[in-house]
């Protein structure tokens, strides 16, 4: 069992960074200005296909990750009681599931469903909140959460996760701008100043696109090395 969520895990991280690396190659053919307006809209597309991938392995690398500490012969506990037990690993699948469906109505259908999108932002918030309270405390703790085995990595990697949903937020709010000026691209009104807004919205991405690559190459370091550890 703990063989196949580590093999989730490894799966998820590999997908994850791959179809982002496709959303990034598709966004340069997004935003050229010597193409038709026709074949932008197909590299559009292209781009969200590709970018729904990434979108569910971001929310299901919580879980399946958390479901590794409950599994590890080294999990710590609390009070007597494991620290992660399966009854818990349930509901935080099925909220995992949950938060999915939510993305995944919110990527299909932009600007429609205005409350999903604000629950969805909301969770986001949250997680990043929770996850980055865990994992500093994880760093800081001589035994955090009763583990005596030295888990500083795995606060180090909460802290990335957390990193990289932040930074997908920050893509999102940089983004604002492009659903208008794109529009106005299929329109054919689109002038010097939209292509120009249409360019920065997604070229100012990009920080936030390397931050998220690290994050994650850097948990993956982590989740394999476990520099440290006394295990």
């Amino acid at each position: 069992m703990l063989d196949a969520f580590r093999y989730l895990h490894i799966v998820l991280m590999v997908f994850w960074l791959g179809g982002d690396l496709g959303v990034f190659y598709s966004s340069r053919f997004v935003i050229d200005e010597s193409l038709t307006p026709a074949a932008r809209l197909t590299a559009l597309k292209i781009m969200s296909g590709l970018d729904l991938g990434p979108k569910i392995c971001l929310i299901l690398f919580l879980p399946s990750g958390l479901t590794l500490v409950s599994l590890d012969a080294h999990g710590g506990y609390v009070f007597g009681l494991k620290m992660l037990p399966w009854w818990l690993l349930v509901p935080l699948w099925i909220g995992a599931f949950a938060w999915v469906r939510l993305m995944h109505t919110d990527h299909h259908a932009p600007g429609k469903h205005p409350l999903v999108k604000k629950i969805d932002w909301i969770v986001r918030i949250a997680v990043i909140a929770g996850m980055a309270g865990a994992g500093l405390y994880t760093l800081i703790a001589a035994e955090p959460f009763g583990v005596t085995t030295n888990p500083r990595w795995l606060g180090a990697k909460v802290l990335l996760y957390s990193l990289a949903i932040a930074a997908g937020l920050g893509i999102r709010r940089t983004l604002r701008p492009f659903g208008a000026a794109f529009g106005a691209v299929m329109a054919g009104s689109a002038g010097p100043e939209t292509e120009s807004v249409l360019r920065r919205s997604v070229n100012g991405c990009l920080p936030y696109v390397w931050a998220i690559w690290l994050s994650v190459l850097l948990a993956g370091l982590l989740g394999v090395a476990k520099p440290f550890a006394n295990l």
